[in-house]
């Protein structure tokens, strides 16, 4: 701890900025510290909503101030698991995977010069998956994580690499981001029609489809729905693919708990992409869907249009 404390004071006297390679939009940044002078503290900002972070060879540390474009205070929105709720909240939620030969260093979250420890090397050497640690920043906070190198004697074969995402409208139905959203107790709570219709504007992917089965991922302890899409209306990345509209294939995750199974009929389902995985929200099925979204359009309370529908 002592040797954490002269860090800090070390960069508080004296920053400066790093020298490693940035991503061209400052999203992922990566380093060798044999570039870096013993016990110094190298500075890296970060702007964007997600990315990398990938240390070779850690000596000294790192503090990564993480300063995303994107608006503060944004409002929760309606769904997690198989149906999930929405709680708006105005907290940015930040979570970090690390690499699974995360290695040669500790990652600590930093709050006002007090460093709480989120991943010890001893804890990435005994887990075989990497565990997703999260915690809530609010408004005009600017979190920064700091990396502390680990004494070697060999440092040739050491890595301290992660992946982050920063939310401020993850998870829906979570009141507070202190641990991994996915396995949020409020995850299979049916969503009512207010949140299905404010899901189906802020999720990451809105499809129409049906399941074709259910698998277990036994390292997330979460339920894998395997769905045929009819048609996909919107999708943040590549989610589901295919070479015609009916023939589209593609899968979400949701909590082992909500007891999803294979069944008939066609569901709208909605959610969120974290970590390069589909993580489902709201999931009615379609015809409840159309009534609620029929209704609204009527009222002329919709929140925003889906073409197609």
């Amino acid at each position: 701890m002592l040797e954490i404390v002269a860090l800090l004071v070390s960069f508080l006297s004296g920053l400066h900025a790093s020298t490693a390679s940035y991503s061209e939009d400052q999203c992922s940044w990566r380093g060798s510290g044999l570039s870096q002078q013993q016990g110094s503290v190298e500075q890296v900002w970060l702007r964007c909503a997600e990315g990398s972070v990938e240390w070779l060879y850690p000596v000294g540390a790192l503090r990564l101030t993480l300063s995303p474009r994107l608006p503060w205070g944004l409002v929760g929105s309606g769904g997690a698991g198989g149906g999930g709720g929405g709680a708006g909240g105005s907290a940015l939620s930040v979570c970090v995977k690390p690499s699974e030969q995360f290695g040669g260093a500790q990652l600590y979250l930093e709050r006002s010069g007090v460093l709480e420890l989120l991943l010890s090397e001893e804890e990435s050497e005994v887990n075989a998956s990497p565990k997703v640690h999260c915690f809530s920043a609010t408004p005009g906070e600017r979190p920064a994580l700091f990396l502390q190198a680990t004494p070697h004697q060999d440092i040739s074969r050491r890595v301290a690499a992660f992946r982050y995402e920063l939310r401020g409208d993850w998870p829906p139905g979570v009141s507070s981001a202190d641990s991994d959203p996915i396995s949020s107790e409020d995850a299979c709570r049916p969503c009512n029609s207010t949140e299905i219709l404010m899901a189906v504007c802020t999720s990451d992917f809105v499809v129409r489809g049906n399941i074709r089965a259910v698998e277990r991922d036994a390292s997330l302890g979460a339920a894998v729905i395997k769905v045929s899409a009819t048609r996909v209306f919107r999708q943040k990345s590549a989610l589901f693919t295919g070479s015609g509209r009916l023939t589209r294939s593609g899968e979400f995750r949701t909590p082992m708990q909500c007891g999803v199974r294979p069944g008939a009929g066609s569901f709208l389902f909605t959610g969120h992409a974290h970590f390069g995985q589909a993580w489902l929200g709201c999931a009615p099925r379609y015809k409840d869907f159309q009534r609620a979204y029929n209704q609204a359009r009527l009222a002329q309370e919709m929140p925003c249009e889906l073409d197609g529908v």
